[in-house]
């Protein structure tokens, strides 16, 4: 491949993680120079899999989908890399930071959860399920920046379950309009929560007391990550920015005007202004 091909690859990453996920987007503004093209490729990747759902009708033609791209991290089919400006770019981030292709295949294998319809069974497959997505995403960005331990990792699992969790809630009202929940089923039935109800879009004092029981166990392991985000060197701890962005939103879950099915959008300009705010404050500058 050459300069101008990996260029403009190169360009095509930054602008789908600009356009589909602009928290991560933001996040490698505050990375240092020299990791921000893997980040921006690890992240499009991110971006990749994460759409297969909205892109297919029947979860098969998503199955095909997710098996190329485990394939093609694992090397097993490089057909159309070439012509896929995301996979090439993967393959030079996991080149060039050694990247560990098992996070990434399990990555993938996870949203295969994504294309059905199947409730989440509970708290214990949530945790599962964030900690091959949300929880190995932070990892792997950490590796990108240079910080690879079991200290990290124990960083990452607490930050994929906070930022993970509050990203569920964020997202429930257009996922129930799926009819698709990542709430644990017992969680919903512990409080009475009617799942028909649920799906038509009703809101109710039973179905926010649930959401407020997730979002507090989201806080908890926000308590956790910040706590343990000071043992990072101060130039590794702009990936977990994110965490400020998780920390507002699990504020604002609760409350007599908050309607669980309704988004509550945030500007980009407010993503980066929380992010940068956090960024010259203690845990993240040191």
């Amino acid at each position: 491949m050459n300069g101008t091909t990996q260029n403009t690859s190169a360009a095509f990453c930054a602008e789908l993680v600009r356009t589909h996920d602009f928290d991560n987007y933001a996040t490698t503004l505050f990375a240092p120079l020299r990791c921000r093209r893997a980040l921006l490729a690890l992240y499009a990747f991110n971006v990749e899999i994460v759409r297969v759902r909205e892109q297919i009708t029947q979860p098969l033609p998503g199955e095909i989908r997710l098996q190329w791209w485990i394939d093609m991290v694992s090397s097993t089919g490089h057909g159309g890399v070439e012509g896929n400006p995301v996979a090439a770019e993967l393959l030079l981030a996991i080149r060039d930071h050694g990247l560990p292709v098992e996070l990434l295949s399990r990555l993938i294998e996870a949203h295969q959860f994504d294309l059905y319809n199947d409730p989440m069974p509970d708290m214990t497959a949530l945790e599962r399920y964030l900690g091959d997505t949300s929880c190995a995403l932070f990892s792997l960005a950490s590796r990108v920046v240079g910080h690879r331990s079991e200290e990290a990792d124990h960083l990452a699992r607490h930050a994929g379950l906070a930022d993970g969790i509050a990203r569920v809630i964020a997202k429930f009202g257009f996922d129930v309009s799926r009819r698709q929940s990542y709430v644990p089923l017992p969680l919903l039935e512990q409080h009475g929560v009617d799942l028909e109800q649920m799906f038509a879009g009703r809101d109710t004092s039973s179905l926010r007391v649930a959401i407020g029981k997730l979002a507090d166990e989201a806080r908890s392991h926000l308590e956790v990550a910040l706590g343990l985000l000071p043992n990072l060197p101060p130039q590794s701890r702009g990936v977990y920015l994110p965490l400020a962005l998780a920390r507002r939103a699990l504020n604002d879950v609760t409350g007599p005007d908050i309607n669980p099915f309704v988004p509550r959008p945030v500007s980009r300009l407010r993503i980066l202004w929380t992010m940068w705010r956090a960024s010259r404050t203690r845990p993240f500058r040191g």
